[in-house]
């Protein structure tokens, strides 16, 4: 672990320190929901409900705490299993990496630091930063998210290959099932939300009724 790590680890325990003593016990017992896979849906014969009800399947990762906290529709990004205010206040900034002097950098490394403690961490990744505001989950329906992703004006320009490979491969997307002490990772596994998605697409990527 190189030096700048250790800095940003000393500044964000110094901001962080009890609050997270509730938060890790409350995450540690909170048992890993699971994913069902395509076959379980096979018993649908109607493709486009089957396809809807895939992405029911897959709504268990998106609308997990692990991916709600970094896709706030307003405001800057939320904490914990119960979705609560970041500790420190922070603002999403120009380019979603926060403001000047108070990036997310200043604080999250490029990997999961572990408190002294073992049952917290401050979460880390290379590419640490919010989602864009065309991409704010909380307090949006799942039919409207479905909407949404399939949506290139909203979605970054991806198509439906793009957005696979996001969901499957991006190793961001990834962190959601390594989050470090003191979080429930999503359910399932990254491997499993991928042939999810590859059934969803293949199903022809219908989206749940509102």
């Amino acid at each position: 672990m190189t030096t700048t790590l250790f800095t940003r680890a000393a500044r964000a325990a110094l901001l962080l320190p009890v609050l997270m003593a509730p938060l890790a016990a409350a995450a540690q017992d909170s048992a890993a929901e699971t994913l069902q896979a395509p076959e379980a849906f096979a018993g649908i014969t109607d493709e486009a409900a089957r396809s809807a009800a895939l992405f029911g399947e897959i709504g268990k990762v998106i609308e997990s705490p692990r991916c709600m906290n970094c896709h706030p529709v307003t405001g800057g990004p939320t904490q914990g299993d119960d979705l609560h205010t970041h500790i420190p206040p922070v603002v999403r900034g120009e380019a979603d990496m926060g403001a000047p002097g108070m990036s997310c950098n200043t604080c999250h490394g490029v990997e999961n630091v572990t408190f002294p403690d073992g049952k917290s961490s401050i979460p880390g990744h290379e590419a640490w930063h919010l989602a864009p505001v065309s991409m704010g989950w909380q307090g949006v329906s799942l039919a409207d998210i479905c909407v949404q992703i399939k949506d290139p004006e909203r979605n970054g320009g991806r198509n439906l290959e793009d957005l696979y490979e996001h969901m499957a491969q991006d190793s961001l997307v990834g962190w959601a099932w390594h989050p470090g002490e003191g979080r429930a990772p999503a359910p399932g596994t990254q491997e499993q939300l991928g042939t999810l998605m590859r059934a969803w697409i293949d199903t022809g990527a219908a989206c749940p009724q509102g």
